[in-house]
């Protein structure tokens, strides 16, 4: 972000569109909606009818479009890909000569196709590689060790999943192998991202200047004290047992005035089968995190840009209230306009950290 006080330079925000590799002329406006949430990116654009020759054909015949979305600021400048993906729906308007176009990014592929195979002896940076393959995706990927079979405690846990996959499609199976290693998976461009998730987020300051539009949120029912506690059962050490990670209140209002509101925590219990004591307690320090983050959320409108990415944190300051403090984004929308310019809106929780998070101990029943 450049400091309040330095002069912007002046900018031409052009739009360019391609399907199938062709350079459309009727190209009004596009938005492009970035998320963090293990599912596809989204955009749509509008384009007027009727000005590339033999168009009103093509969008009522053809069978697969892959649109390119590009957005440029200076005419020597060349243009930046926000988005590739395959378009959902094709929406025409006769009266007013216009087209509206709504896909994913290239995900979709990955969400639409169904798997039968478990990946038993394979890791999990390999069975992402393989499925990038088959999409004609490039491969971002860290490598992995851990066999896909030693994430399951008992042949029985294998025998599950086997069964289960055939309800299970390749992304699915991506995410959950994901989350078991810790990572982000993603796709970007014609990229395939399945790395370490971000600990140390680039960090953007934000303050009342750089917004056209903010909106500050706050959920009561999460700000006082959170309890998250799992419970399971281990089949192969024959022991059940419960983790629980807890969280003070938030703070914002001042303890000496939440001391006269004394209320009972907020209480969240999970049952999973054939957890480790540790895979508890991570499951409940993990829900109790995501829990944490929707205690406070901001979203805004600001200039479009194309530096921050959903996963990055912004750092609000300049409300002079308990909401100047650090946000991870969750979601950016970015729309390039002939008639409005370029805008973008931001929406952002809170990190989800507190100095008065704690684990509790391990408790075995009866």
């Amino acid at each position: 972000m450049l400091p309040n006080n330095t002069l912007l330079p002046l900018r031409w925000p052009r739009l360019e569109i391609l399907a199938n590799g062709v350079p459309l002329a009727g190209a009004i406006e596009a938005e492009v909606t970035s998320n963090n949430h293990y599912s596809a990116d989204r955009f749509y654009a509008r384009l007027a009818l009727g000005s590339d020759p033999g168009a009103g054909a093509f969008w009522t015949e053809a069978s697969e479009i892959i649109l390119d979305i590009r957005f440029g600021f200076d005419a020597g400048k060349g243009f930046v890909s926000v988005i590739q993906g395959a378009v959902d729906t094709v929406v025409i308007d006769p009266v007013r000569r216009l087209v509206r176009l709504e896909g994913r990014d290239r995900t979709a592929s990955l969400i639409e196709t169904r798997t039968q195979e478990s990946f038993s002896n394979h890791t999990a940076s390999e069975i992402a590689i393989m499925l990038a393959e088959r999409h004609g995706l490039e491969q971002m990927v860290t490598p992995t060790v851990t066999p896909v079979g030693r994430y399951y405690q008992n042949e029985h846990d294998r025998i599950t999943l086997d069964q289960f996959g055939r309800e299970m499609t390749e992304w699915d199976l991506l995410v959950w192998l994901a989350r078991q290693e810790d990572f982000d998976v993603f796709v970007r461009g014609m990229t395939l991202h399945f790395e370490p998730a971000t600990q140390n987020p680039r960090i953007h300051p934000i303050t009342l200047n750089d917004v056209m539009d903010l909106r500050l949120e706050r959920t009561l029912t999460l700000s006082r004290d959170i309890e998250v506690t799992v419970r399971s059962w281990n089949m192969r050490q024959r022991n059940a047992f419960m983790q629980t990670a807890r969280a003070g209140r938030s703070g914002v209002l001042g303890a000496e005035f939440g001391a006269q509101f004394k209320s009972t925590p907020q209480r969240v219990v999970l049952v999973r089968p054939n957890l480790t004591p540790d895979q508890a307690l991570k499951l409940a320090q993990t829900t109790l995190a995501q829990l944490m983050s929707h205690r406070m959320v901001v979203s805004l409108t600001m200039p479009g840009e194309l530096s921050l990415m959903p996963g990055d944190g912004i750092v609000l300051d300049g409300t002079i209230t308990g909401f100047d403090q650090l946000y991870r984004i969750d979601e950016v929308t970015r729309r390039l306009s002939m008639h409005h310019g370029f805008i973008q809106h931001l929406r952002a929780r809170s990190n989800g950290g507190s100095n008065d998070t704690a684990p509790l101990e391990t408790r075995t029943p009866g």
